[in-house]
């Protein structure tokens, strides 16, 4: 999974592609102690940044995952345009594509709060901690009732090791 998410990443920066690493993978690469067995990502949904997309992935011959081999599906703008969220394999690998998230909406909505990160040698974004809490409450799964109490503390650790802000005077001791 590790050389499908640096190879994935690498195509999508090359590509210019804009889009936020958000998922269990930005947990892990947040320092969250969690198990992630594919890469999400939130895309920008202009109709530029979908033509970069889909002339990136398309060449790796994505496929719907859950759904059977053989069954006609082609992975292009219109595709994309006329979908929103796609879970995807690429090869034997899981690539979830998130034109929208529960609680926190889509690529415009979290941009703002993401955070940089080089993998790589790539500048990416990735999610932050808070809108990953506030998304994995909202869907309410067992997989993300397991995952939130890692997820709360190292938030908690994150915000303690923030500096206060240039205006604000330390707290006394």
């Amino acid at each position: 999974m590790q050389l499908f998410a640096s190879e994935l990443i690498r195509r999508l920066v090359e590509a210019q592609v804009e889009f936020v690493i958000v998922g269990g993978l930005s947990a892990v690469l947040q320092g969250v102690p969690v198990v992630t067995l594919d890469v999400d990502i939130c895309y920008r949904r202009t109709p530029d940044n979908v033509a970069r997309l889909a002339a990136a992935l398309a060449p790796l011959q994505p496929k719907p995952r859950g759904f059977p081999p053989d069954l006609p599906f082609i992975f292009d703008e219109r595709t994309i345009l006329l979908g929103s969220n796609f879970t995807l394999l690429i090869g034997e690998e899981s690539l979830d594509l998130l034109g929208e998230m529960i609680a926190i909406g889509g690529y415009e909505e979290i941009i703002a709060q993401a955070s940089t990160v080089t993998i790589e040698g790539c500048a990416v974004k990735i999610l932050s901690l808070a809108q990953l809490i506030e998304t994995k409450r909202a869907a309410n799964r067992p997989k993300d009732h397991l995952a939130l109490p890692y997820l709360e503390a190292a938030y908690q650790r994150q915000q303690q090791e923030q500096p206060p802000p240039a205006d604000e005077p330390p707290p006394a001791s």
